[in-house]
């Protein structure tokens, strides 16, 4: 059998301390099936005396991941510090210049530095594995470098935050508000004390943009993507999208279109008869959509200690099966300097169906107004819904509920922007796309 794979892992938080017990754990069984052991040799983190579950004596403390893995003690770097910069960044260079080869949870850094470091990892015939990066313990990249290849993917898109599924999937079946189901997924710290990078959609854009250029080939751009988050979504949209068949998740999508590659993160509607509706909790899904495989949907653990242990610990075994100074496969799928630039699709020529929701002053004439701003913007309705007035001392109001047949971004806005401009909405104008699967 050859030598035992040393490995360093920077950082010890819930990922890295069950990575370590795993590994410890399952040392023979490991040994057997990669034909080599497994062996942790260093470890960095902040804090050495905090009790992690796990022994860790025998392996070397280093206080600066940095140093690390710059050191010769180590074969591959296991970093799980997080952020696109700063330490992570730094430790994940070092191990690449000094022939190191890098597995990493870390979405952020990819989704800024994915480029440069696959070329990197390229340069010195290193692997770059980031399975735990995108959806957890789904092996989602895997299957998108390597079990597709040949295939021609159109479409990618999927559930990728646990924190916003966990959130919506509560507002639905209990009835809470949205502020109510966040404090209760703080408290079970599925949120962070500053979840903005979660419920606004930063977390799956990052995530959307890794996939984006293992599915197309591109370069990445996280700061192409369209962008919202659930913050805004309430019980009158959740009531409304039952009462219509659908219901609503925080979804990432990109597709490749005539103008360019479209990338997407929003809330949206989905039919609640398809597989992805029924995605509950803080479970990921994902869907690929390929010309030769067809329709493929992955569904699993998007977050958790274990779960994500379970990707890092099947890169660090693809790492101990591969042939030593020969890359076997592209971070990205594809040699760095064969990805092509990315060019985007102008998010307002989407087309698609629409969920509109208006509260409008209850006065003769509304109603029709609406439907000549809808004419004037060739959209065709395939439903319209009104909700009873108010009652009370304000001026009474009721809702106007509506689903478009298929249009796009730009006659949508121009359409409720004109309906704003006449006077007759109170509020802001709710527009969900409508996504089916």
């Amino acid at each position: 059998m050859a030598d035992a794979l040393k490995i360093g892992v920077a950082g010890l938080g819930t990922v890295g301390a069950s990575l370590v017990r795993i590994i410890h754990e399952r040392q023979e069984s490991l040994a057997v099936s990669c034909g080599r052991a497994i062996e942790i040799t260093a470890v960095s983190a902040r804090n050495r005396d905090k009790d992690r579950g796990t022994d860790l004596s025998g392996t070397t403390w280093f206080d600066d991941p940095v140093e690390m893995a710059k050191s010769g003690d180590i074969e591959v770097l296991v970093e799980l510090i997080g952020g696109a910069d700063g330490a992570a960044r730094e430790a994940v260079e070092a191990a690449l210049a000094r022939g190191v080869h890098v597995v990493t949870a870390n979405k952020a850094l990819l989704a800024e530095s994915g480029v440069a470091l696959a070329a990197a990892a390229e340069e010195k015939g290193l692997l770059l594995n980031f399975e735990a990066a995108v959806a957890g313990g789904i092996p989602v990249i895997k299957a998108m470098r390597e079990s597709l290849t040949g295939n021609t993917i159109s479409r990618v898109y999927g559930i990728m935050n646990g924190t916003c599924n966990y959130i919506l999937t509560r507002m639905e079946k209990e009835g809470l508000s949205f502020e109510d189901c966040l404090q209760e997924a703080q408290r079970l710290g599925y949120a962070e004390a500053d979840p903005t990078f979660d419920i606004e959609g930063n977390d799956t854009a990052h995530k959307l943009a890794i996939m984006t250029a293992l599915a197309f080939g591109c370069e990445i751009s996280c700061d192409d993507i369209y962008l919202e988050g659930i913050s805004n979504i309430t019980q009158e949209d959740i009531r409304a999208a039952a009462e219509l068949g659908y219901r609503i998740k925080l979804l990432g999508v990109a597709q490749r279109t005539e103008g360019g590659i479209e990338q997407r993160v929003h809330p949206t509607m989905v039919p609640h008869d398809t597989v992805i509706a029924q995605v509950d909790g803080v479970t990921n899904a994902v869907a690929i959509e390929s010309d030769i495989l067809g329709d493929l949907l992955m569904v699993g653990p998007g977050a958790g200690g274990d779960a994500t242990a379970s990707a890092v610990l099947g890169d660090v075994a693809d790492i101990a099966k591969s042939r030593p100074g020969i890359q076997t496969v592209a971070a990205l799928g594809r040699p760095a300097k064969s990805l092509t630039p990315y060019k985007k699709a102008r998010m307002r020529s989407h087309e698609g169906g629409y969920f509109i929701r208006l509260r409008v002053v209850d006065r003769i004439g509304v109603i029709a107004a609406i439907a000549r701003r809808m004419a004037d913007n060739q959209i065709s309705l395939e439903s319209i819904v009104q909700h009873s007035a108010n009652g009370g001392g304000e001026a009474p109001t009721k809702t106007i509920i509506m689903v478009t047949h298929a249009t796009t971004e730009l006659s949508v806005r121009n359409a409720v922007s004109a309906m704003e401009s006449d006077g007759y909405i109170v509020g802001k104008p709710q527009v969900i796309r409508i996504e089916k699967p």
